[in-house]
């Protein structure tokens, strides 16, 4: 029985701690590919690194405490873990998906699941009486994100994850933007999370990878089946930075947040600066439904310039915040959506969603707030036309 009450200190503490071999208090790097077996026929604990990996299993262990949840699983990356969860399905089912999703789940089921009879619908998940409306006999789960990548959009998890209940679908949430520390989609009704934990879990930009909670010993069943057998787990290595990186998550996203909230006051009241997208903000989109169901608004912002400003002086002007992408790393990082993260979305998809392409997306990271503002400030200074 755990001696501890708080998540953080579960984030430390959780999962499967230390060695009980050695009593080392980190999990050890279980480096191997196979395991010496006692008999034939005997079912050993360990047997071969794709089906179990002491190191993984730590980490599926955490995952799934600090979610709440009955199992938890550790993929390749966010897509391997999006990937896994999406091969519940079959031929012939239908999802709903929130109307601003990462690019990569948008791409993975019009590109790849569609070809296996898998279809999909973009849906306003805000809209709760309208997306029940929008459940027939072939949907078979909504698949949202609260707040969603790049728009912020804020979904009632609760709300929706009583809609799937009742009409007998799966619910499932990305949580990426979030993490468990600010906002546990499981206690709040839904029956799967997804991180891309190369985001915040991770925290450092060094690692790639994906993982999945359920609460369910059932659905669990089936999602071991499918890692097992397709394959797409994440090594004994990348399990241990993954850990490493959560024992810092607490206070890491602490100063995270308190940069974004100050980030997004001084880009809220600056003239050059036509909207701000940041569900911390009292006037935000689904600002009470967010305070109700999260811990507070997270570190990402987005924004748009005025048109007498030239985004791409922007990026360019930028020394300290680097264009690239990903997010939720200790640096701070600023993307254009609509040409990177969310390509592969049809042009007129993006138009009808929000997806401008004078969209700029801000990951905050926890440098210096006034070296990060200054850093923007000169940088939309240079964009002026």
């Amino acid at each position: 029985m755990s001696t501890y009450k708080k998540i953080e200190s579960a984030l430390i503490h959780g999962g499967i701690y230390g060695d009980e071999f050695t009593k080392a208090v980190n999990v050890p790097i279980y480096q191997t590919s196979t395991y010496e077996q006692s008999g034939i026929g005997e079912t050993p604990r360990w047997e071969y690194s794709r089906t179990g990996n002491p190191t993984r299993a730590a980490l599926e262990a955490l995952i799934a405490e600090l979610e709440g949840g009955r199992r938890g699983f550790a993929f390749g990356s966010g897509m391997a873990a999006i990937t896994a969860v999406l091969s519940l399905f079959h031929t012939g089912d239908r999802i709903l998906i929130s109307s601003n999703v990462y690019g990569g789940t948008f791409r993975v089921l019009d590109k790849v699941f569609n070809h296996f009879g898998i279809g999909y619908s973009i849906e306003d998940t805000t809209d709760i009486k309208g997306l029940e409306e929008k459940i027939t006999d072939d949907v078979k789960a909504i698949l949202l994100e609260s707040p969603a990548n790049p728009l912020l959009t804020v979904t009632d998890i609760g709300a929706v994850s009583r809609i799937a209940a009742n009409h007998g679908i799966l619910s499932i949430v990305d949580n990426t933007f979030m993490t468990p520390y600010l906002q546990r989609p499981l206690e709040l009704g839904a029956d799967i999370v997804i991180h891309s934990a190369t985001k915040y879990l991770g925290g450092h930009s060094d690692v790639v990878a994906g993982l999945v909670a359920v609460k369910d010993e059932e659905l669990a069943d089936r999602l071991a089946f499918i890692q097992n057998s397709t394959g797409g787990v994440l090594g004994p290595f990348d399990s241990f930075l993954l850990i490493r990186g959560i024992k810092t998550l607490g206070v890491r996203l602490d100063r995270h947040v308190e940069n974004a909230e100050k980030a997004a006051k001084f880009l809220s009241e600056h003239k050059a600066v036509k909207k701000v997208y940041y569900p911390g903000l009292p006037e935000a989109q689904g600002y009470e439904i967010n305070k109700k169901q999260a811990k507070n608004g997270g570190a990402m912002i987005s924004f748009e310039l005025y048109e007498n400003y030239d985004i791409k002086k922007f990026f360019k002007s930028l020394k300290l915040v680097a264009l690239a992408e990903s997010l939720g790393g200790v640096e701070s990082l600023v993307c254009h959506p609509a040409s990177m993260t969310h390509a592969s979305i049809p042009y007129e998809v993006r138009q009808k969603v929000g997806i401008t392409d004078g969209l700029i997306r801000l990951s905050i990271g926890i440098e210096s707030i006034d070296d990060i503002l200054s850093d923007i400030s000169q940088a939309i200074a240079e964009s002026e036309e």
